[in-house]
């Protein structure tokens, strides 16, 4: 199983987020086997969230492969479903954060507008830190609701031809493009 700092280096830093992630994805290789070499997963996520860049890392689903699906629901659930069986595990985040004192609520919300005065960062690394601590110890049964069952499988990815929008000359995949006014063009174009 990768490591976290595998998970960080391709994310670029660590956070709660990565690390809910991190678990999310650990728990589903326990239910469904190993990584993702080709499109032996699926995953459908419903956010698009840090968590996402670990679903990538340690699952193999990608959107290059066209085995990561995104629904942009806003939610912090995650299904994954295993090729051919349709075996699936859903994983909705359960996870309540630490307390955070006033002073902490305080200096998160000078943090999002923009203070990055050093007292203002270092309360903010302090809770970041014991908000993946917290992630990191407590027991799947307490941050996950899972359910477990079979999905329907989503087809598999599709490799469409690329054809040119006749207004920006753009290469477009065939079944994106609209027509306007009597010309194939892309989304953009025909939006305009």
């Amino acid at each position: 199983m990768k490591k976290i700092d595998e998970i960080v280096k391709f994310h670029g830093h660590i956070c709660p987020g990565l690390v809910l992630g991190y678990r999310v994805s650990a728990f589903a290789l326990k239910n469904l086997d190993k990584r993702s070499k080709d499109e032996e997963i699926v995953a459908i996520v419903e956010n698009n969230s840090c968590a996402v860049d670990a679903v990538q890392v340690m699952t193999g689903c990608t959107f290059g492969k066209g085995n990561l699906i995104f629904k942009d629901y806003g939610k912090q659930v995650y299904t994954f479903i295993k090729r051919p069986s349709g075996k699936a595990v859903r994983i909705s985040i359960d996870w309540t954060p630490p307390t955070e004192t006033e002073k902490q609520k305080e200096m998160w919300q000078k943090y999002m507008k923009g203070n990055h005065s050093k007292e203002v960062l270092k309360e903010v690394h302090l809770r970041k830190t014991k908000k993946i601590e917290s992630i990191l110890k407590i027991s799947d049964k307490a941050l996950f609701k899972i359910k477990h069952g079979k999905m329907p499988l989503p087809d598999k990815a599709k490799i469409y031809p690329s054809i040119r929008c006749e207004t920006c000359k753009e290469k477009t995949m065939e079944p994106r493009l609209r027509v306007k006014n009597g010309k194939t063009v892309c989304i953009p174009c025909f939006e305009r």
